[in-house]
């Protein structure tokens, strides 16, 4: 078998952008700024088409950067007011001044900085492994924490994502990564069309702030059911509460099962030429359309759509600091965390 590449570039002052290839032609470009990805380029039917949303220098993702495929930390999600307790002691994070939260990690978190990169090159993979060390009482969070972030392609196009983390103190920790889906590589029209699989009985509800409240609501009879394939389209069209809140959805889905037997979540392009099947070990996964109105950003020269993506963002729930039956995310320096997502592209 022929050995997969990867080369390295300059992206930006200071960034490094890794292309890594595999066998069949399919590229993804990553970058050490905030450990994300850039690019997932695939072949069909003759043509590349571009399927996440990103820009084309470090320098956009400071200015307009809207979490765009980064590594989120040190916890995803919203940290209700920014106040947690911990083996009997309190903790306040900086909260955003326009709702009192603190959304992953606080600002300037694990998405604005340039972690250590490793290549790693096999017969079958090509990986870069990125670190970053959050010192203690980085963002208001307890512990010098090492974070470790590995993103592999391999042959079977699978991008395989290894999460590993140890602490020095013990701390909250639930990583994710924010890559947008679209794909038709059309970022100018709204992923409506797409079609979604989501093994969940149970989703978590949110509000107006878009932070959950401790209720896990069946799906049975919402437009939040996709445990049979349908359009994202009906969200967007129905007048459910949940979906009239946050216009589309940005909510927890509490999965079914974990595991690698068999996916957890698809997505399927409007041609049906195309899916992205999600396997994770972690319990829920949030799923965002990113309905940013008319406030979207131009991505690569055009301008996105409201609803011109989706991520797929698997972690423990948001409300695990808080409420019972949402996971536990707490970290101690005798258990060092791991875990692993695979995107599958077929």
């Amino acid at each position: 078998m022929e050995v997969l590449k990867i080369n390295k570039q300059e992206f930006g002052e200071t960034a490094i952008l890794y292309s890594l290839t595999n066998d069949n032609g399919l590229t993804m470009n990553v970058t050490n700024l905030g450990a994300r990805i850039v690019d997932l380029i695939v072949p069909v039917n003759g043509e590349e088409r571009n399927i996440v949303l990103g820009f084309e220098s470090a320098e956009e993702y400071l200015t307009k950067d809207i979490y765009f495929g980064a590594t989120i930390g040190r916890v995803a999600g919203r940290i209700k007011h920014g106040s947690f307790s911990l083996d009997g002691k309190s903790y306040q994070l900086p909260v955003n001044p326009e709702n009192g939260h603190t959304l992953h990690g606080g600002t300037e978190s694990f998405e604005t900085k340039l972690w250590d990169a490793e290549i790693e090159e096999t017969t079958n993979q090509v990986s870069v492994t990125f670190s970053y060390v959050s010192p203690n009482g980085e963002n208001g969070f307890p512990g010098e924490l090492k974070a470790y972030v590995r993103y592999s392609l391999t042959n079977e196009n699978e991008w395989i994502i290894d999460y590993q983390a140890e602490t020095d103190q013990p701390t909250l920790y639930n990583p994710t990564n924010h890559v947008y889906f679209n794909l038709t590589g059309d970022m100018t029209q709204s992923v409506g069309e797409h079609e979604l699989f989501v093994y969940a009985d149970r989703f978590a509800v949110v509000d107006e702030d878009t932070t959950v409240t401790g209720e896990l609501r069946s799906v049975e009879e919402t437009p939040f059911d996709f445990r049979k394939t349908k359009s994202v389209e009906q969200v967007f069209q129905t007048t459910y509460e949940q979906n009239s809140l946050v216009d589309g959805l940005d909510h927890p889905f509490m999965l079914n099962q974990t595991g690698f037997e068999a996916p957890q979540a698809i997505i399927t392009a409007p041609e049906k030429d195309l899916t992205v099947e999600m396997y994770t070990d972690r319990p829920a996964v949030v799923i965002f359309t990113a309905q940013f109105g008319n406030e979207g950003p131009e991505v690569r020269g055009q301008k996105l759509a409201n609803h011109g993506g989706i991520t797929l963002e698997t972690q423990v729930s948001p409300g695990a600091v808080e409420f019972e039956g949402f996971g536990n995310i707490e970290l101690y320096p005798d258990a060092p965390y791991q875990s692993r997502t695979i995107f599958k592209i077929k």
